[in-house]
């Protein structure tokens, strides 16, 4: 029986209350844009009161009744558990206004401004919740249950959170991979999609990883899990974007702070007004010319709604626009500094290069290619990947190593028939040159002693270089001569070779003040740099766990022809943000001075106050544009 979908479960995932499992398909329905839905109705009620004011007075004021019950009812139990808070916001601002139109006898002006504020409310809800599509496809993909094989070979249901490391999971054709995990039967292909935003398939076989979110098209697969679901691929993401998602830019909190004093100098300078006037100027306390009606009318137009929501909704929508191209961003902060940057620094091997280095024998024999491939089959490190993979081509067997030893960041040793072997950096094997038979080896390209390492630049790269409107630089620990090989089929002027992880960190410390720097890694070692630079971008697909964690910006798919797409999107951010401001302060200054000069009416400071919010919310989802 399927464990039941637990209630914490839900609120964690981000989701919207309409899609709640808890609701049944009714309420689901209705509960979707509620706010919308409310600002509509109550919208039409609106128009009927305004109507019978010419016919039926007593009409007029049933239709305005239900207007305050349906959408200012709600906003006064919101403002009062605000002020219970001891928090005074816009709600409150608006909240109070409405209401105080009543006393003066403004009931059709009050109504006009709870019904554009609570369309305002709904706009900015479909703008959020459009620019969080990203997260919330992931999470209503996430299967919640999967298809177990037990030892028997037997075929039963689990929730996915109690799967464990190990366990046997069967992925049929068109469903969703659950878990990380490595397929052990079966051959398919699989989609992406979701995850990297590369939407061609990618064949998998036995032996060959497949991660949680990806999309099974064809054949079955049995996967054994090496993730549980608090650890997979797909759970990372999701809890990577809801990361950014809440992460505020400086500017964003700024205005979040200065949002709660202003309103409070706003509802005083209200009051102040409101009694004050009348001894200032010959006016009443009340009618429309009165300095109630002025103050109310200042009030609502000095209300900094356009203003709050102007950075929130801008960044969101960029952050959802990069997680549908495969590029996760920690927070709207990462767009800030990136449109400050002048330098892009890259990591050589795995970021310029494909990392894969074929390996050419140059004097060496059988036998002593017989030793390397003995000495290297138990490293991980691409040149003994690449000297193995010459020998198994050579059809050779592995030397039999005794006394094997692995000296880090300088090479491998060990004894074969009684003469002691090593392969390493040439200083190193400087060193160990009083013993017999050493087997000397190459770390950078040009020495023929015994071997030749070639490093395959990434396709289109040079074009990538040149359309990047950033200084670019290579930061690698391989030698001068191995990097400018690849330096100079990039196009790139300014190496820095030799570089240990300290030297690197020093280095990118060094940039970063000088201009903001941009670091692109991919390794472990690169993991410093990216958390020193300005902003740190880390290859999702081939980067380790502990450089994508450091890093600002991971890069699922592994294109850096990503790189301009993000740069531009920062800049135009950037733009959006400004724009948006511009048009709220323009709003708060150019209506505020009339509407206590009676220039403005009640009715004009709602339509300009509510219209400059939805305005821009609306500017903000252009950024949800690919472009």
């Amino acid at each position: 029986m399927k464990t039941p979908y637990l209630f914490d479960e839900f609120l964690s995932s981000g989701g919207e209350e309409s899609m709640s499992p808890f609701l049944i398909a009714s309420s689901r329905k209705w509960g979707k844009n509620l706010h919308l839905r409310s600002a509509g109705l109550a919208s039409a009620l609106l128009a009927l009161a305004f109507a019978f004011s010419f016919l039926s007075t007593p009409l007029s004021h049933l239709f305005l009744l239900f207007v305050y019950f349906l959408v200012g009812v709600p906003a006064l139990i919101a403002s009062l558990n605000d002020l219970k808070n001891l928090e005074i916001n816009i709600d409150v601002l608006m909240t109070l206004a409405a209401f105080l139109a009543l006393v003066i006898d403004s009931g059709l002006e009050g109504a006009l401004l709870l019904v554009l504020f609570e369309l305002s409310h709904g706009m900015e809800d479909a703008v959020s919740t459009k620019a969080k599509s990203a997260l919330h496809n992931l999470n209503h993909i996430a299967p919640k249950f999967a298809h177990m094989i037990d030892a028997d070979g037997m075929q039963y249901e689990k929730s996915v959170r109690d799967i464990r490391v190990g366990e046997r999971v069967l992925v049929k054709h068109g469903e969703i991979v659950p878990l990380d995990g490595k397929v052990v039967e079966g051959i398919s292909s699989v989609n992406l999609v979701h995850l990297t935003g590369e939407s061609l398939p990618v064949p998998k076989t036995v032996g060959e990883i497949v991660p949680a979110g990806a999309k099974n098209l064809e054949a079955a697969l049995v996967v054994e899990v090496n993730r549980t679901a608090s650890d997979s691929t797909l759970t990372r993401i999701i809890r990577l974007i809801t990361e950014a998602q809440s992460a505020k830019p400086k500017l964003q909190r700024w205005l979040d702070r200065f949002g709660q004093y202003y309103a409070t100098a706003i509802i005083a300078l209200t009051f102040l007004f409101a009694v004050g006037l009348p001894f200032v100027a010959s006016m009443s306390y009340f009618g429309h010319e009165g300095s109630v009606y002025r103050a109310l009318a200042f009030l609502i137009a000095a209300s900094p709604c356009a203003l709050i929501i102007a950075t929130p909704t801008a960044y969101l929508s960029s952050i959802s626009a990069s997680a549908r191209k495969g590029i996760l961003l920690k927070g709207g902060i990462t767009l800030d500094a990136l449109a400050r940057c002048s330098i892009v620094a890259f990591d050589k091997t795995g970021t310029l290069t494909t990392g894969e280095l074929e390996c050419a024998s140059g004097n060496c024999s059988d036998a002593a290619l017989a030793v390397a491939y003995g000495l290297e089959r138990n490293v991980k490190h691409p040149i003994a990947a690449s000297i193995c993979k010459l020998a198994q081509k050579r059809g050779l067997q592995p030397a039999q190593i005794a006394h094997f030893k692995v000296i880090p960041g300088k090479g491998v040793e060990g004894v074969v028939e009684g003469k002691r072997v090593a392969i390493g950096r040439p200083d190193w094997i400087g060193v160990k040159g009083e013993h017999t038979g050493v087997l000397a080896a190459l770390l950078h390209e040009g020495n023929t002693s015994l071997f030749r390492f070639t490093d395959q630049v990434r396709h289109d790269l040079p074009t990538l270089l040149k359309a990047l409107p950033l200084r670019p630089v290579m930061l690698t620990g391989d030698h001068l001569q191995s990097a400018h090989t690849v330096a100079k089929a990039l196009g790139i002027s300014e190496v820095y070779a030799n570089l240990r992880p300290e030297d690197k960190l020093d280095k990118v410390a060094e940039l970063s003040e000088a201009g903001g720097l941009v670091m692109v890694g991919d390794g472990i070692n690169d993991a410093p740099a990216l958390a020193r630079a300005t902003v740190g971008i880390s290859m999702g697909r081939i980067g380790s766990a502990t450089a994508v964690d450091a890093s600002d910006v991971v890069l699922l798919n592994d294109d850096l022809h990503l790189l301009s797409w993000l740069f531009r999107k920062s800049k135009k951010t950037q733009a959006i943000v400004k724009q948006n401001l511009t048009l709220a302060l323009s709003v708060i200054v150019l209506a505020t001075t009339p509407a206590l000069l009676g220039l403005v009416p009640l009715w004009l400071a709602v339509i300009l106050h509510e219209g400059g919010t939805v305005l821009v919310g609306l500017n903000s989802l252009r950024l949800l544009r690919d472009r």
